[in-house]
C-alpha cells in the first residue's frame, strides 16, 4: 500500500493539483490513500455505492457526490468492509458515513463530511461515472485523487511521492 502525504504532493506538483476545500474528515482505517477516480452522483440513496464496492476496486477511489446531505449515511460498516475486501483504495464522500468505530478499523480510506446514524433509502437512483463538482473541485472519471489527514487533492494524471 502506497503512503501519500498531500502537502508533499502539493509542493512537488503545485501547477497540477487542485485541493478540496477543507471540510472532510478521515473516518477510514488508512491514514492516506490515492487512486484513479470512479464517480457516483446520488442523493440519500446509496444503491450505486453498494453496486460499485462489490466490484474490483484495485487502484481506484470511489468519489461519491451525495449533494452534501447531512441527513443520511451513504457508507456504513458492511459496504466499507466489501470495499476493503474488493481492493478499493478508498472513498471520498460528499455526505455522511456511519458505524465509525468499525470504519476506523477497516482497511480502506474514507474521507467524508460527518457521521450520521440513519441509513439511506435504496431506490436505485443515481449516476455512475459522470463529472461531479464539490468542495471547489471538479472530479472527472479516470483522473486521480489523493487523500490523507491534511486534505484531499485531485490531479489529471497519476502522481508519485517525491523522494
Amino acid at each position: 500500500m502506497q503512503h501519500y502525504v498531500t502537502p508533499d504532493l502539493c509542493d512537488a506538483y503545485p501547477d497540477l493539483v487542485q485541493v478540496l476545500e477543507p471540510m472532510f474528515s478521515n473516518f477510514g482505517g488508512r491514514d492516506s490513500f490515492g487512486g484513479q477516480i470512479v464517480t457516483i452522483k446520488c442523493f440519500e440513496d446509496n444503491s450505486l455505492v453498494k453496486e460499485q464496492v462489490e466490484l474490483d476496486g484495485k487502484g481506484k477511489v470511489l468519489v461519491v457526490d451525495g449533494g452534501g446531505s447531512l441527513r443520511r449515511a451513504l457508507l456504513g460498516d458492511m459496504l466499507a468492509e466489501k470495499a476493503a475486501k474488493n481492493g478499493w483504495e478508498g472513498l471520498v464522500i460528499y455526505g455522511c458515513v456511519r458505524d465509525v468505530d468499525v470504519l476506523i478499523q477497516t482497511d480502506v480510506g474514507v474521507q467524508a463530511l460527518a457521521s450520521h446514524p440513519m441509513k439511506t433509502d435504496k431506490r436505485g437512483i443515481g449516476d455512475l461515472n459522470v463529472v461531479v463538482t464539490f468542495a471547489g473541485v471538479t472530479f472527472r472519471p479516470g483522473e486521480y485523487v489523493y487523500a490523507d489527514n491534511n486534505g484531499v487533492l485531485v490531479s489529471p494524471s497519476p502522481l508519485k511521492m517525491p523522494e
